[in-house]
């Protein structure tokens, strides 16, 4: 039974966009790992070590960090069609087990991924790096936030 309740439809559409983001992100990265001047966005060198200097001391190093870059895409882009279908019709429809389901998929993702960037072991421009990722959680949290405000007000099933 979908509950009548605004903060639910907007929370739920809140949490779709985050979901296509996510994917969107996911397809640019995916698509630098053949197109990009550097290892990925964000990074240009490691430890002042471009790609190209990289794959001419040796190839295999540089097709093995494509190749995690494009299988982390696969990822990412999985776990926004599962943010954004979840949403979409499970949410909005006011269950609780697909809100529980979408939050859980991109925060065990992000607690993850997000903690070796703050490492200090390579440089990065973390507004092209890692903005877009934070941008598209921000605007998760705001609509899983609403939606839980509206499940508690009318009460989801």
């Amino acid at each position: 039974m979908a509950p009548d309740n605004s903060a639910v439809r907007t929370g739920s559409t809140l949490m779709l966009i985050a979901g296509l983001a996510f994917i969107g992100y996911a397809v640019v990265f995916f698509i630098r790992s053949f197109t990009g001047t550097g290892f990925e966005l964000g990074v240009e060198t490691l430890n002042g070590v471009t790609k190209e200097q990289l794959n001419a001391l040796n190839p295999a190093v540089v097709y093995y960090i494509n190749h995690l870059h494009i299988a982390t895409a696969g990822f990412i882009a999985a776990t926004g069609i599962a943010v954004a279908a979840l949403s979409w019709w499970g949410v909005r429809k006011g269950e609780w087990w697909a809100w529980w389901a979408a939050m859980v998929s991109p925060v065990a993702g992000l607690a993850v991924a997000l903690p070796m960037h703050y490492f200090g072991h390579f440089a990065y421009d973390w507004v092209s790096h890692l903005g877009p990722i934070y941008l598209a959680t921000l605007v998760f949290v705001i609509g899983a936030l609403q939606v839980l405000r509206g499940f508690l007000q009318k009460g989801g099933t």
